[in-house]
């Protein structure tokens, strides 16, 4: 059935005590990577009571939330296709576009995409590179893949071993996709906490890589604290080979094992202790960057790739447990921040939870040069509380280019994909969603869009477990947007749309 977006769904459900009781459990673990490594014990299912699973089950009945699998969207969306997983069965992550190709992160490696007929795409390619989280992005003839869980070594043989082991590795990988069916692995680079994310400053020479990557614990003999900044790597388009790390800017300084971030509990209870950054993003064309680092939300100046300068730096220590991504408006005077409180394995879109946190927080820039700072104004969540069993909190997301709005789509998880206006910095509104119902009626399943991102017309997800979704937007106040084609895509490297 389609749904309305002026509809009200009630979503009565989120105030299970078996539901609260996994959150807490979550939370006092400390944030985790978005999703389990498949080789992590911790990826099973967690249990849910019988209580919840008759409220979900009596919501569905109710309609108040969509039935399982159920796919539901507002008038203004349309689900174009879905193209289920293949041969990596891992959990899908982030996604990279060049031309009519669309390049989608598995926990097992990557797939290609031949995206000419959207309502049709094909599987050109699909590599065996096991490594979560396999974030990737291209540019050029050159692809990059993130490794954030130990591994036996830097091959795509690798095995899942111990952190502890002194032969593990962890870092960046770089293949040739000058022939986009036959990807060649061409260099690794071993990196400091590996790689959970990362952010590329390209030029005409060189690509430099941002590498974001977090000490949650000591375990990893080259991840110990204070682990308080990131890993700049270097890679010569003539001769990725030569790829390596060229420096490690500290981007929050200070004495003692924290370093200058946000010391988290006890200080400030349900709030990350920074140990680097979850992610950044570079908008090249104004030389800036901002980072969602754990408990701290930065931005800084890169005009100096090798060198960037913290210029602002701020938290929220009553509502943001976790700073996961960022996305700068077009004219560089907003930054949206997000929140994945839970770690992504929770069921934080309930009204116990509330609107804001799980959310995004909407920053203001003011000032010029280095005297810029971030203000904050307001929240966003999206407006449907979701099943007890749904993993849903804020996650992927860019901009919809459409000039003199600030227009966005966003991954939630299970709670689907959201379209919405932060124009208004004090009033953001969603104007459109499509989401599934629950994968399961009677535990946590993980599953969701991971990314959701618009390109040249259409949104493209990368669905965690039902794999690759095409959404069309169909709305006056995003249909100016169809004009914009880009040659490339990767979002953590913002485009100027309209330089």
């Amino acid at each position: 059935m389609i749904l309305s977006s002026t509809r009200t769904r009630r979503r009565r459900l989120g105030v299970a005590t078996a539901a609260a009781g996994l959150l807490a459990a979550l939370l006092a673990a400390g944030p985790v990577s978005a999703t389990p490594d498949p080789g992590d014990k911790d990826a099973a299912p967690k249990s849910v009571s019988k209580s919840t699973e008759a409220e979900v089950e009596k919501a569905i009945s109710a309609g108040d939330i969509p039935g399982q699998d159920e796919v539901v969207h507002s008038d203004n969306i349309q689900h174009v296709t879905n193209i289920p997983k293949d041969a990596l069965p891992g959990t899908n992550s982030d996604l990279a576009f060049q031309g009519k190709y669309a390049f989608a992160g598995n926990y097992d490696g990557f797939r290609v995409f031949d995206i000419s007929d959207p309502k049709a795409p094909k599987t050109v390619a699909q590599v065996l590179c096991p490594g979560s989280q396999n974030d990737v992005s291209v540019s050029g003839n050159l692809l990059f893949l993130s490794t954030d869980s130990s591994r036996s070594d830097d091959s795509c043989a690798s095995t899942t071993q111990p952190a502890t082991e002194k032969s593990s590795w962890e870092g960046m990988k770089v293949f040739d996709i000058t022939d986009k069916a036959n990807p060649k692995y061409v260099a690794a680079v071993e990196t400091a906490c590996g790689s959970h994310t990362h952010s590329l400053v390209p030029q005409k020479k060189n690509v430099y890589i941002y590498v974001s990557s977090y000490s949650p614990s000591a375990t990893f003999p080259d991840c110990k604290p204070p682990h308080d900044g990131i890993s700049v790597i270097k890679v010569p388009r003539n001769a990725p080979q030569k790829a390596a790390v060229v420096s490690f800017p500290v981007l929050f300084p200070g004495d003692g094992e924290d370093g200058g971030g946000n010391p988290g509990a006890p200080t400030n209870p349900g709030v990350s202790k920074t140990t680097g950054c979850h992610d950044i993003t570079v908008l090249p064309s104004k030389d800036l960057a901002a980072g969602a680092c754990m408990g701290d939300g930065i931005l800084f100046s890169i005009a100096d790739p090798e060198h960037p300068k913290v210029i602002d730096q701020v938290q929220d220590n009553v509502n943001f447990a976790f700073w996961h991504s960022a996305t700068f408006n077009q004219t560089a005077n907003k930054v949206v921040f997000t929140d994945e409180l839970g770690g992504g394995g929770a069921a934080t879109c309930n009204a116990e939870i509330g609107p804001n946190r799980g959310a995004d927080g909407i920053y203001d820039i003011t000032g010029k040069g280095d005297k810029r700072k971030l203000v904050f104004k307001s929240y966003f969540k999206i407006p449907r509380h979701q099943a007890d069993t749904e993993n849903c909190v804020a996650h992927n997301g860019s901009l919809i280019p459409v000039k003199g709005k600030d227009l966005m789509v966003q991954a939630w998880y299970q709670g689907g994909v959201s379209v919405w206006d932060f124009t208004d910095s004090t009033k953001p509104e969603e104007i459109g969603y499509f989401e599934r119902g629950p994968l399961s009626t009677d535990k946590i399943q993980t599953g969701g869009s991971w990314s959701a991102y618009y390109y040249n017309g259409y949104i493209y997800s990368n669905d965690i477990a039902k794999g690759f979704d095409v959404l069309k937007v169909d709305d006056a106040r995003t249909d100016p947007a169809q004009k914009i084609r880009l040659g490339e895509l990767n979002v953590q490297t913002q485009p100027d749309y309209f330089g």
